[in-house]
């Protein structure tokens, strides 16, 4: 994968997690467009809440930090907003387990959702004791699988407006959506952290 390629590929996943990350937000004072079937889930209050405000803060920071340059020359903000991530990955997960019980779309999405929640979580704390214990390359990798669910924020707004395009009835969009969201993203992690996808190759130099 060539350098502009990847600066290319890093500003669309940035600008479009922030886009979902700015416009989530308006779930926690209640304003503008809302969603009438996320705010009938029997657990919206206080866990939509928790779910938004640490969910969007992660989507928000966790592609800063992707960028070389961040860790390599201010590495005591790569580790604050690591923090900040990890926190708000563990919030929003929380808060989307305990939601995926009380949703409205049934079964299917219950089980969707609550699989990304456990396996969102997961590897938040995986990723936090291997840079406790100082293992960074596996820290990383971890960290990629994450972003990899967090990013589902982003993946799950595409599915459902691209599904129901396809024929698909809305309700069977947003089941289908609650494991499309997040595992083909695992996937192609899992591809690249194992040298597909052009990946580079790995040197003493940091690479995005």
């Amino acid at each position: 994968m060539t350098r502009r390629l990847t600066w290319s590929l890093w500003t669309l996943y940035a600008l479009m997690s922030a886009a979902v990350a700015l416009f989530s937000y308006r779930y926690l004072p209640r304003v503008g467009l809302l969603s009438p079937d996320i705010l009938a889930n029997l657990f919206a209050r206080p866990w939509l809440d928790v779910h938004v405000a640490g969910a969007a803060t992660a989507l928000l920071v966790g592609p800063i930090q992707f960028l070389p340059w961040v860790r390599r020359r201010l590495p005591a903000l790569h580790r604050t907003l690591g923090r900040v991530y990890v926190v708000g990955c563990l919030a929003g997960g929380i808060g989307g387990l305990v939601m995926a019980f009380g949703t409205t779309a049934g079964p299917i999405a219950t089980v969707g959702f609550a699989s990304l929640a456990v396996c969102w979580i997961t590897a938040n704390l995986q990723g936090w004791r291997l840079a406790m214990a100082r293992r960074f390359d596996d820290h990383r990798a971890w960290m990629l699988r994450s972003f990899a669910m967090t990013f589902a924020a982003v993946t799950l707004r595409i599915y459902i407006v691209v599904l129901p395009m396809l024929g698909m009835a809305p309700l069977d969009a947003y089941r289908a959506s609650s494991f499309l969201a997040w595992i083909p993203n695992l996937i192609l992690i899992e591809l690249y952290l194992r040298g597909g996808l052009g990946r580079p190759a790995r040197s003493g130099r940091e690479r995005l």
